[in-house]
């Protein structure tokens, strides 16, 4: 029995036990008094679409609101919950809640952050700064290879699954995207109904399972694929290699959360935990990975087809860019996936100790397809935890030419980041498969609070830019962010992570002494 069930049912037995008692004892009625206000209160919950919480868990969710306005912030979260030296503190949550909402996001008595501590970054403002115009810059995806190039936002909802999402949330986001013209990654989990319904511009992600794509055996089926490629709504193809949640792991559905259409939509039987094998079948070396790209973006009729990572061995990715040199196949981007960020439910060891951090990672590719002669050739895309318009201009400034965000998109929904996502009892109908719960989550309004985020900080990305003086996103380089290194020692992403020369790894005499071990190691027929 959900909790609005039990509300209903409680209202009612309260009604007629008072009424009853009321026969042998008058002066109980004055106690229903008491509980008209608590009974109006919940059938309100129940009727309203805006707090899916108050809609599951009638006239109870209103503490929750009570609670969270009232509690200091808890330190030792505040510490653990750091990322690139800028912590995620309940203020960057409410700074996502208030622009999903459409409410004032400014800030009365500076700034939230220690700038004399150790860590703290920053970018310096222009004397001469420039008119914000840059609010609707778009990034092409597809080179000479590609005949449906995309033209892509600077900030994207990254790869989460119908599976690991529920209907009503795959719907919103996709609402979302359409209203904001921008792109929404399927996930491994195969392109759904509600990934259609509203016609927003996808990214179709195929992970190790190939999910939509697959046959009985679990192997790829060309002709599945070609079918669903060639859908208008998907303009690009992403090969999943790891995620940040667990590199190297697989992706995992638990059964509790596999209905029969989610089955039907992945070509799975029923009753068991949906495994994504760590690795793929259709192909071995990074020489046939590449000709596996071609064949995507040819099944595609030529949209754009990349990879996405989270980093590992170096070596290993120059193993793969000079396989992109020997065949002369490249991917048309890089979504380079930081082990701090995922959405998804993981061990706690993968969690946190495995795979490379988005900042790192992101330098490494970068540098990699530079010094490879590669970068023109190869757009790249980030992701890690991006929850503002800085967030996305330190990477941007490392290399990335877009964002794509999971975790802020989520709470632009209403996620409270209650961490039973893997139980199927997600409490604001996010994640969960269970109908009721689904239920909750109003796609129109949640749909609006999607768009509103992506749109209010692309627009702060823009008044960023110009304040730094720029006239666009192309002309923003690591030398426009600062970083305090220790005590006064403070020095730019320049500085701190120098760039490879463009084409030095292609001739003995210019590899860097750094480089050198890996690129020797370095295989295109083997990782």
């Amino acid at each position: 029995m959900t909790m609005r069930q039990k509300f209903v049912a409680f209202a009612i037995v309260s009604v007629i036990a008072v009424l009853l008692c009321s026969l042998f004892w008058r002066p109980v009625l004055w106690s229903f008094v008491a509980l008209i206000p608590i009974i109006i209160m919940g059938t309100l919950d129940m009727l309203q679409k805006r707090h899916a919480i108050r809609r599951l868990y009638p006239f109870l969710g209103r503490f929750r609101y009570l609670l969270e306005s009232v509690r200091p912030e808890i330190q030792q979260y505040f510490v653990e919950s750091e990322t690139n030296g800028m912590p995620i503190s309940r203020e960057f949550r409410s700074l996502v809640y208030q622009r999903a909402k459409g409410d004032r996001d400014t800030r009365p008595f500076g700034t939230i952050f220690d700038v004399d501590r150790d860590g703290y970054e920053w970018v310096n403002h222009s004397m001469a700064p420039k008119h914000s115009s840059d609010a609707n810059h778009r990034i092409r995806f597809g080179g000479d290879d590609c005949s449906q190039p995309y033209m892509a936002s600077p900030l994207n909802i990254s790869a989460m699954s119908f599976g690991s999402l529920s209907n009503n949330a795959i719907r919103a986001l996709n609402k979302g995207a359409k209203i904001g013209g921008f792109a929404h990654n399927t996930g491994e989990g195969s392109i759904s109904p509600y990934h259609l319904e509203y016609g927003g511009d996808l990214i179709w992600q195929i992970g190790t399972g190939y999910f939509g794509c697959r046959d009985s055996n679990g192997n790829f089926e060309p002709d599945l694929f070609t079918k669903n490629a060639g859908r208008s709504e998907v303009k690009m193809i992403e090969i999943k290699l790891s995620q940040g949640a667990k590199p190297g792991h697989g992706g995992i559905l638990p059964a509790a959360k596999l209905t029969r259409e989610i089955a039907e939509i992945r070509g799975v039987p029923m009753g068991q935990d949906v495994l994504s094998p760590p690795s793929h079948s259709a192909f071995d070396t990074p020489t046939e990975m590449m000709h596996f790209v071609k064949k995507l973006r040819d099944l595609s009729a030529g949209k754009p087809t990349g990879i996405k990572l989270c980093l590992g061995n170096r070596n290993e990715f120059l193993s793969i860019c000079k396989a992109m040199i020997e065949t002369g196949i490249t991917p048309d981007f890089v979504t380079v996936d930081g082990s701090e960020g995922g959405t998804g439910a993981a061990p706690t060891e993968m969690t946190n100790s495995v795979g490379t951090p988005l900042k790192d990672g992101l330098i490494t590719v970068n540098n990699a397809l530079i010094g490879c002669g590669l970068r023109d050739r190869v757009r790249i895309i980030a992701a890690g935890k991006i929850f503002s318009a800085f967030h996305l201009m330190r990477v941007i400034a490392l290399g990335a030419d877009t964002v794509n965000s999971a975790r802020a998109m989520m709470l632009a929904l209403g996620c409270i980041q209650s961490r039973t996502c893997n139980t199927d009892h997600c409490p604001t109908g996010i994640a969960t498969q269970n109908p009721a719960r689904a239920l909750a989550l109003d796609v129109t309004d949640k749909g609006q609070r999607v768009a509103n985020f992506h749109h209010e900080t692309v627009i702060h990305l823009s008044e960023l830019i110009a304040a730094a003086g720029l006239n666009n996103l192309e002309e923003l380089q690591p030398r426009h962010i600062n970083r305090r290194v220790q005590g006064t020692d403070v020095q730019t992403y320049e500085q701190l992570y120098p760039t490879l020369a463009p084409g030095c790894l292609l001739n003995d005499a210019t590899i860097p002494g750094g480089w050198k071990a890996d690129w020797i190691a370095a295989s295109p027929s083997s990782w």
